[in-house]
């Protein structure tokens, strides 16, 4: 089954367990923990065999975030966007960047953190989804709008998944 022109599809991916911060280490630095890691490798596995995958992904530039779009990015064998707007980033800011992919791309991923990201899952299909969106937790949304027109209520969820769901 072909995309229609209008389709589009966006994954919301929280970044995976990052590991507890050093004394004097910032937290835009703080890495995966091994956990976060094993999650990165299985949900890697899962993401790489989903329909619709990513062309193109969004990313906060803390460390934790790139090192959780490094499993998506292969799994999708997709294009890296890092943005740093999306360190912490609010709801609002995530929509802004969502809004702001290319034309031709049909298939995007935002890999960010929470409280954001679950506001944004929430707000985007103008419906309760999630109290919190986990380490990790994978929405994919469905939407018939163009990028720069996305909007909360906009879209609908296709899918929720998480690493311990698998």
């Amino acid at each position: 089954m072909g995309l229609t022109a209008t389709e589009r599809y966006i994954w919301i991916i929280r970044h995976g367990k990052s590991a507890d911060g050093k004394v004097g280490q910032k937290d835009f630095d703080r890495p995966l923990s091994k956990r976060g890691e094993r999650d990165g490798q299985a949900m890697q596995g899962w993401l790489a065999k989903q329909p619709h995958p990513a062309q193109w992904v969004w990313s906060s530039t803390a460390v934790r975030a790139e090192l959780t779009a490094s499993y998506v990015t292969a799994a999708f064998n997709a294009t890296f966007v890092p943005e740093p707007q999306l360190y912490l980033a609010s709801a609002e800011t995530a929509l802004s960047c969502l809004q702001a992919t290319p034309a031709d791309v049909q298939r995007v991923a935002l890999v960010a953190h929470n409280p954001g990201l679950t506001h944004l899952v929430n707000l985007l299909s103008k419906q309760p989804i999630t109290d919190n969106l986990v380490t990790f937790g994978t929405a994919l949304f469905k939407t018939n709008v163009p990028w720069q027109e996305l909007a909360f209520g906009t879209a609908e969820l296709i899918c929720l998944q998480t690493p311990k769901m698998l």
